[in-house]
């Protein structure tokens, strides 16, 4: 069906209008998280090195564009050159980790990918954000300086719709991305015949404070 024939004239300016408010919504949403994001990283909450696993070009494309352009009311001029607790050669050690782990990032970012909503340009750089999270050791939500796993929720329903939808058992976000990855390769996943019978259950659900 051909949208522009599908509607009145002012049936159409009127899609475009709420097509482009929620774009518009879309945008605010992300640049909320990733100001949220890039301000725990500058205050050594996060497990991301100081790219936040972003190429140099996509990690300064995204202050630009999605966060000093958007958001003048806040002081995120600050964050350009913001000092933090991280010495140094800890951000370089970050760094160096991610390289070193360079194939398992790739695989998590584009299962991401696989699953975006295909609204807004900011999605790709959220599924590379996302997946240098996973490389941490605590619950993605921290790693990534977000303040609870419902915004983590929040984050991963808005970008990546079909991938959210498909955790309909609130699984801890790292093992379920995981568990996605074993699936899709055929691999080993667990000798339990059920989720609900495996007796380290308590591992993969339950609250993440």
């Amino acid at each position: 069906m051909n949208l522009v024939t599908a509607f009145r004239p002012d049936q159409w300016a009127q899609h475009i209008a709420l097509n482009g408010q929620q774009r518009s919504l879309l945008s605010a949403n992300n640049s909320r998280w990733l100001s949220q994001i890039v301000r725990s990283q500058r205050q050594g909450r996060t497990c991301l090195p100081y790219f936040l696993g972003l190429s140099t070009v996509d990690y300064h494309w995204m202050m630009h564009r999605q966060l000093l352009g958007r958001q003048r009311r806040m002081p995120l001029v600050s964050l350009w050159n913001q000092g933090h607790d991280a010495p140094l050669h800890e951000e370089d050690l970050r760094q160096q980790l991610l390289e070193m782990r360079k194939d398992e990032w790739l695989e998590i970012r584009n299962l991401l990918r696989q699953n975006k909503a295909g609204k807004n340009d900011c999605e790709l750089i959220m599924s590379d954000i996302v997946a240098a999270g996973c490389l941490g050791g605590d619950h993605l939500w921290r790693d990534l300086g977000l303040q609870s796993r419902s915004e983590l929720s929040q984050l991963m329903l808005q970008n990546f719709p079909t991938l959210a939808a498909a955790n309909s058992g609130d699984m801890k976000w790292k093992k379920f991305f995981y568990k996605q990855l074993c699936e899709a390769g055929g691999g080993y996943v667990c000798r339990a015949p059920s989720c609900d019978q495996c007796s380290a259950y308590s591992d993969c659900f339950g609250p993440e404070e």
